[in-house]
């Protein structure tokens, strides 16, 4: 009866094992990732990962984020004229109150997502509003354009092409 349950056990963990090898490709380096740590801003080229894996569950949380900084330096430099009510790099998300664009009539209120350390557009997501709701797709997307040219600018900028 021991003997089964030795077993059990043995194959039970040869399982695990096997599971944790998959899902997880070898880690790349980004140079254009910019990696939080403990408030700090880490220098070097960023580990990054595409996928996840089983054994993640068991790994720290609390290792860094990965946020493209051209891409974050961009967003503060286009959106400049709204005031920025919070930016938190740990979470890539900078949210703003109302403000009014230079030559404009209408307030604008913006929260940015920036979820990849890539420089592309699927890295950025752009939520404009106004006082009566949401903007048309067409302002948001000329909004999220002027961000990712200014972060390709900085990029060329630094001499990273």
């Amino acid at each position: 009866m021991m003997l089964l349950s030795v077993k059990r056990a043995g194959c039970a963990l040869a399982a695990l094992v096997f599971l944790g090898a998959c899902g997880d490709e070898p880690a790349k380096f980004d140079p254009n990732a910019v990696v939080v740590e403990g408030g700090k801003e880490a220098k070097g080229p960023a580990r990054v990962t595409s996928g996840t894996s089983i054994l993640d569950i068991f790994k720290s949380k609390d290792a860094g984020v990965k946020v493209n900084r051209f891409l974050w330096t961009a967003s503060l430099q286009v959106l400049d004229f709204l005031p920025i009510q919070s930016a938190d790099p740990f979470t890539g998300v900078i949210s703003t109150g109302y403000g009014t664009p230079p030559g404009g009539g209408r307030a604008y209120r913006a929260t940015i997502l920036i979820s990849d350390p890539a420089l592309d557009a699927r890295s950025l997501n752009v939520s404009l509003s106004t006082q009566r709701g949401p903007v048309d797709a067409g302002t948001r997307r000329a909004v999220e354009d002027a961000i990712l040219s200014r972060a390709r600018q900085l990029r060329i900028q630094a001499g990273k092409y």
